[in-house]
Order: structure tokens, then C-alpha cells, then sequence
């Protein structure tokens, strides 16, 4: 198995990044999927309530994902609380997937956002960055809703993505068009298999 991680920053791809590998033959895990499905677990929601109250409870008894978003992008020590918390379950379940004896001789490729800011980034043999710049990211935001503010603040939380680049085996520019991702994309997970055959 050669078992890779696809990183980058907010709104600069990774998710589509990801379903290319995908639809090239890859084992995919995504990070924010295991996330969505951790945050409507009732012990995960009672754990949040705990750490910042009643106000991120809906009526309906389900977390309030925006009212989450909001403490934490505006509170560094929030967010890292929040991290604390959703981190060890996220990987906890990554590690149950990855354990799959049917990917023994497959390329798996995980989507992990805060894969250098968690220090994760040992876990996994060849890391991936996808990037834009700054100003596409947030335009790519704010056509999901998200204010011009609420952008920029979300990005500040991350490393710079030059910093990302840098330590990555695998770099993916996605400003261009989809189809020049994927032609990236497909070359890289051509060296992927390459190395899977010889591990």
C-alpha cells in the first residue's frame, strides 16, 4: 500500500482534487466526511456542548454547525480545543480504514486539510498540496455563501500555503481548469502505482 495524504487550504480545491483520484482508481478517505459524521454523533455533540454551551445546540437537538463555525474561527484557543477533541476520533477512524487488507496492494489517498498543522503529516508516505492563490480561494468561498471577512479569517487560520508546497512530494496547481487538474492529477497517481508495486 502506498497510503498518501491530500492537503491544502480552504477553497482551494481538495475535495475535487480528491474525486479525480477516485475516478482514477484510488482508495479515497475524506477527513471532512468522517467529521460531518462525527458531529451528529450524540456523544460528540454533548462533548461540544460541554466545551462552549447551550447557544450551538439547534432546536432540533443537532449541533449548529454556523454557530460552531463561529466561535471558533474568531477563537484560536476554541479552535484548538474543538481539534483536540474531533482529531484523535478523525485518525481513529482513518486507521480502522486503512487496516483493510483489501488495500494491501492499492493506493489510498486521504484528504487531510490540517494534515501539517495537526502534525500528522508522518503518518502517511508522500504528501499532496493542492493551491490557488489566496484571491481565488476566497472568490471560490464566497460563491458558497461565505462573506468576503468570514473568507479571509478562515484561511488565516491555516499554515500559508507556500509553506504547504513546501513540504509536500506532490504539488497540484488548481487555478486552471478541471481538466488541467486532472491531467496533474492522473500523473501523479501514475507514480503513486509506480511505488505501490515496489512497497
Amino acid at each position: 500500500m502506498v497510503l498518501a495524504a491530500l492537503t491544502g487550504n480552504f477553497g482551494m480545491g481538495k475535495s475535487s482534487v480528491l474525486k479525480f483520484f477516485d475516478g482514477l482508481g484510488a482508495v479515497t478517505i475524506s477527513c471532512d466526511a468522517i467529521v460531518s459524521q462525527l458531529l451528529e454523533d450524540k456523544k460528540v455533540i454533548d462533548r461540544i456542548r460541554v466545551m462552549f454551551g447551550d447557544d450551538v445546540i439547534g432546536d432540533s437537538g443537532c449541533l449548529d454547525k454556523k454557530a460552531v463555525a463561529d466561535k471558533v474561527f474568531s477563537d484560536s484557543e476554541k479552535r484548538r480545543r474543538l481539534e483536540g477533541l474531533l482529531h484523535p476520533l478523525v485518525f481513529a477512524e482513518i486507521d480502522a480504514a486503512v487496516s483493510n487488507p483489501d488495500y494491501a496492494s492499492r493506493v489510498v489517498i486521504v484528504e487531510v486539510p490540517l494534515l501539517f498543522e495537526s502534525s500528522a503529516a508522518a503518518r502517511f508516505q508522500k504528501k499532496i498540496t493542492v493551491h490557488t492563490s489566496e484571491e481565488e480561494a476566497v472568490r471560490r468561498l464566497m460563491q458558497k455563501g461565505i462573506s468576503h471577512g468570514e473568507a479571509l479569517a478562515r484561511l488565516k487560520t491555516q499554515m500559508p500555503i507556500s509553506e504547504k508546497v513546501r513540504r509536500s512530494d506532490y504539488i497540484i496547481d488548481n487555478s486552471g481548469s478541471p481538466e488541467e487538474t486532472q491531467r496533474q492529477a492522473a500523473a501523479i497517481y501514475k507514480q503513486l502505482v509506480s511505488l505501490s508495486r515496489i512497497s
